[in-house]
């Protein structure tokens, strides 16, 4: 009988991932889910002789680590979306298969959307802040104003999955939609959506925006000073993508100057070490990057992880390879 492949795990993961894990593989946990810095992904890997590794977004597996790593390990497995902790052109040098956990976040990243997007709207930040601390007294006409989020325009920059997915969520809330995507979507997915081959001549219909795209070099401070110039006074900015979509210096001077009413984050450029100006203001919701954070999404990002894993070890391209 085959031995089982060694599988290094660099996060606590959940329980039901974890036992299809040691059902399957011969696992070497993280229980006490200690923090593995570069040196340590080395040596825990070569320790237990791995066949492969279950990694998370918190690694940085960076050129001089994929170099590093034993040649036994042939497979790198993300639990997550994104990818841009592993240094792909590192790994195809090196021959070393990279999947990744796409398609098991719409649903969980869509609601978070639309709780950043109406938290915002309206000041559930602030309105918690008063009942925790005790202040809640007297009503007043002028407490608390917000805006309402039904039959207003949304824009969504990136009308993929998860765009789609927001999109049919803002509709029941009888929001008009508008979107800029790299190619129009048929009619019938469109579904009435308002399609802007530039996203700069969707930006003065978005009373609401939302980003949904991926991060990258061309999607980098997207939303930037000269964009947010674009949008109507007393717009929203939500996002719930990548941090770096946003530029922060341009979108907290929008949030101080009432250029913007409101913002909703749950991502963050450098996080967890973000901007800690947003603190500060009063017209921000913020969350601490959750969106795939529901037993569902997690099982199902874990299960697809291992998904792949079987597949390659079974002789077979996993189904979310991405070199």
């Amino acid at each position: 009988m085959t031995e089982r492949p060694i599988l290094f795990v660099t996060r606590k993961l959940p329980a039901d991932v974890e036992t299809r894990l040691m059902r399957d593989y011969r696992g070497v946990l993280n229980d006490d889910d200690v923090a593995y810095g570069p040196n340590d992904l080395i040596n825990e890997s070569r320790n237990c002789g791995a066949d492969a590794i279950l990694t998370c977004g918190t690694e940085k597996f960076t050129a001089d680590v994929i170099a590093r790593l034993p040649e036994r390990v042939k497979i790198l497995a993300t639990f997550s979306v994104g990818y841009d902790h592993i240094d792909i052109a590192a790994a195809k040098a090196r021959g070393l298969v990279v999947t990744n956990t796409p398609e098991v976040l719409t649903d969980a990243t869509a609601d978070i959307t639309m709780l950043c997007l109406i938290g915002a709207a309206r000041q559930a930040q602030n309105a918690e802040r008063i009942l925790r601390e005790g202040r809640w007294g007297r009503w007043a006409a002028m407490d608390m104003l917000g805006v309402e989020v039904t039959g207003k325009r949304l824009g969504i920059f990136g009308m993929g999955r998860i765009g789609q997915a927001v999109a049919q969520r803002a509709r029941g809330f009888e929001m008009e939609i508008h979107y800029s995507n790299r190619s129009r979507l048929p009619a019938e997915t469109e579904k009435g959506a308002i399609f802007h081959a530039d996203p700069d001549e969707m930006l003065p219909h978005c009373d609401f925006l939302s980003t949904n795209c991926p991060g990258s070099a061309e999607t980098r401070h997207f939303v930037d000073a000269r964009r947010i110039a674009l949008l109507p006074d007393g717009a929203i900015v939500v996002n719930t993508a990548r941090g770096s979509v946003i530029d922060d210096d341009a979108l907290i001077a929008a949030l101080r100057s009432g250029k913007l009413a409101a913002a909703g984050l749950d991502v963050y450029e450098g996080e967890p070490d973000f901007d800690k100006r947003y603190l500060s203001l009063s017209n921000v919701f913020l969350l601490p990057h959750i969106g795939s954070a529901t037993v569902e999404t997690r099982n199902a990002m874990g299960f697809r992880a291992l998904d792949n894993l079987d597949a390659w070890f079974a002789g077979q391209r996993p189904r979310d390879q991405v070199v």
